[in-house]
């Protein structure tokens, strides 16, 4: 049974999310005064709904992961947020994944942007990717602290 949203956090030093030759979204924590920011791969599956986004998003923007037990709250760390629908890979039969428990891009994409909207009606510094674009993602993780949130 697949559970709700989930999004793969990372602790970074840095991050940013390239389509084509662009640069779409970028984080530097340290020209924020701020050690890390957080690295947010978020996928949605079919039963989601935008409260489903909107209590997940308050769930990393309060997680303690950053210096001295703090969260992107506590510490106004910066945010970058990407679409993933591989989250929701089903590997369990053959070699190839099914993806059949993503969410399709007219349902995921508004519960996408209704995560980072709740990041940003909390306060939170954020950037995103491009939905549904081949990207490019460069990042230093720190730690490395990688940890998947489930709703």
């Amino acid at each position: 049974m697949i559970s709700g949203m989930r999004v793969l956090v990372q602790r970074v030093s840095s991050a940013q999310v390239i389509v084509g030759e662009e640069v779409v979204g970028r984080i530097d924590p340290a020209a924020a005064g701020v050690p890390h920011g957080l690295l947010a791969l978020v996928g949605a599956t079919h039963d989601d709904t935008a409260d489903t986004a909107k209590a997940l998003a308050d769930k990393l923007f309060r997680l303690r992961i950053l210096d001295g037990e703090r969260s992107a709250a506590d510490l106004n760390a910066p945010i970058l947020v990407v679409s993933q629908f591989t989250l929701y890979a089903d590997t369990a039969k053959g070699r190839r994944p099914s993806w059949s428990a993503a969410a399709p891009g007219p349902v995921a994409e508004p519960l996408v942007d209704a995560f980072t909207e709740t990041l940003r009606g909390l306060g939170a510094t954020v950037a995103t990717g491009r939905f549904g674009a081949h990207m490019h993602i460069e990042l230093v993780n720190d730690g490395p602290v990688t940890i998947l949130l489930e709703a």
